[in-house]
């Protein structure tokens, strides 16, 4: 039986992430605002659930320096020959990626050693009962992850490494994680919400 992670490729340059990175409104976007970027702040970022990378590059295309953290080996070289592969495609790509740290091990292992600002986590979200709505993608970076499990678990390190806040990227309407304490406030998009809990 082929894999279905045999063909799915890590690219800065094209597609969504291109056309996000054109056209995606800059630090007015929702993410950008849940990490606290705004005029005259950049924070030191920690990406703790790499996975794709998207998050990270849109982050670092505002100016902000982005360490990723992937436990995956697989998602890792994925990651590592997707920032390759942007470092040969200009001035302005080179730049972006300069700004992209990527780590390899468990980010509840690593987060207490790096001295962020803000953390970023985005742990696989819960299925949908509608298998079929979920892009062909995101089912390559599940059966590579996996479940992501011990979120809460992460967020809990994640809050006690953090310097000013930490956002989970969540489903708009899933239901809080459990076992972690309401968070400061939201941002709500169509389809994702960011729960930033501020700790200063």
């Amino acid at each position: 039986m082929k894999k279905i992670d045999d063909e799915l490729r890590v690219d800065f340059v094209n597609g969504a992430v291109g056309h996000r990175l054109r056209f995606g409104g800059g630090r007015g976007q929702a993410l950008a605002k849940a990490m606290g970027l705004r005029a005259g702040k950049t924070p030191k970022i920690v990406d703790a659930t790499a996975g794709l990378g998207r998050d990270s590059f849109l982050l670092a295309s505002l100016g902000a320096q982005v360490t990723m953290i992937e436990r995956s080996k697989k998602m890792y070289t994925l990651l590592a020959q997707g920032m390759d592969r942007a470092s040969h495609e200009g001035s302005d790509f080179q730049q972006i990626v300069g700004r992209m740290n990527l780590l390899y091990g468990d980010a509840k292992e690593l987060l207490p050693e790096l001295s962020a600002d803000a953390v970023l986590i985005d742990p696989m979200h819960p299925p949908r009962k509608n298998s079929a709505l979920v892009k062909l993608e995101l089912r390559q970076v599940r059966q590579i992850v996996g479940a992501d499990d011990d979120a809460a678990d992460l967020i809990k390190v994640a809050l006690g490494s953090a310097k000013k806040r930490v956002v989970l990227k969540w489903p708009a309407k899933a239901d809080p994680i459990k076992g972690i304490h309401a968070c400061s406030h939201q941002i709500i998009g169509k389809s994702v919400r960011y729960d930033v809990f501020m700790l200063a």
